[in-house]
């Protein structure tokens, strides 16, 4: 890998990491386009943080909000009783505690089958597959659900099917923020609000694998032959927290006035085009990923 294709990578993840469209899978795909390969798991690894970096400076005032909140509350400053540790007088600290609850379901799924979701899953065909089935549920959910929740309603309940509709994004083509949003919208939350718990819930689960990963990564990166170098990694991440920053301010401001029937689109036509690029010989289902039982 190159310096410039570096860059073009660190665009691409920017682009789609918070749109309901996989970013995993358009790394996999421009990656064996490009590179005929993955793209390795160092350098992805590094510019996933960059793109989350534009999210805590995004959300940066809501998440000072909510750890003060949620400290405060545990620590017994608003009520010493439980259900006042716990935030029941104050919905930044029980949005804390929601957050906390949407984790566990990826938290759990990614540590059990961390093998499969590294090596079986990332077949492209699966991709496609995911791509094309949520890109139809998205379509369909997002036509017929109502809008009339926002974040002040969620409850433990709702945290639970968040945290499982973000869990599905261990499978490529899925979508992070895709499963999370249509989740949301199934259960009758306003566009702007299912995308602002989709960014929230991502944030301790995505940050801190990023980091986990980018160690792991880092120690073999010697082996990394698509590694590009640390100069131009850095310079994918930095174009990675640039744009990623300027794509989370526009993607608000679009589903506050229109629906996801573009993206659902989108995903179904991505889907068709690989499909045909896989029957042809043009990208192949498992190029670079490891067999399972060996990763």
């Amino acid at each position: 890998m190159n310096f410039f294709q570096a860059i073009f990578l660190g665009l691409v993840q920017a682009l789609t990491e918070y749109l309901p469209v996989s970013s995993s899978a358009h790394i996999r795909i421009v990656g064996d386009l490009m590179l005929g390969g993955d793209p390795g798991a160092a350098f992805t690894a590094i510019i996933q943080i960059g793109t989350e970096l534009a999210v805590l400076l995004y959300f940066r005032h809501d998440i000072w909000n909510i750890l003060k909140s949620w400290c405060l509350c545990l620590a017994g400053k608003e009520g010493k009783d439980r259900a006042s540790r716990f935030g029941a007088h104050n919905k930044d600290a029980r949005l804390g505690w929601y957050i906390i609850i949407a984790t566990i379901p990826i938290l759990i799924a990614g540590v059990l089958f961390q093998s499969v979701i590294e090596t079986t899953l990332r077949n492209l065909w699966i991709t496609v597959a995911m791509l094309f089935i949520f890109g139809i549920i998205l379509w369909i959910v997002d036509d017929k659900s109502r809008q009339v929740k926002t974040l002040d309603d969620i409850n433990t309940k709702d945290a639970i099917w968040f945290g499982i509709g973000q869990m599905l994004a261990l499978i490529p083509g899925v979508s992070r923020s895709g499963g999370t949003i249509t989740f949301g919208r199934a259960m009758g939350y306003r566009r702007d609000a299912a995308v602002r718990a989709a960014f929230l819930m991502a944030i301790p689960a995505v940050f801190g694998a990023g980091i986990l990963e980018a160690v792991k990564a880092i120690k073999d990166v010697n082996a990394d032959a698509m590694f590009p170098g640390w100069g131009a990694t850095i310079a994918a991440t930095v174009v990675a927290f640039v744009v990623g920053y300027i794509v989370i301010i526009g993607f608000l401001k679009f589903v506050s006035t229109y629906s996801y029937k573009a993206f659902a689109i989108y995903r179904i036509a991505l889907a068709v085009i690989v499909a045909i690029l896989l029957l042809c010989g043009v990208l192949s289902p498992m190029e670079g990923i490891p067999v399972a039982g060996n990763a």
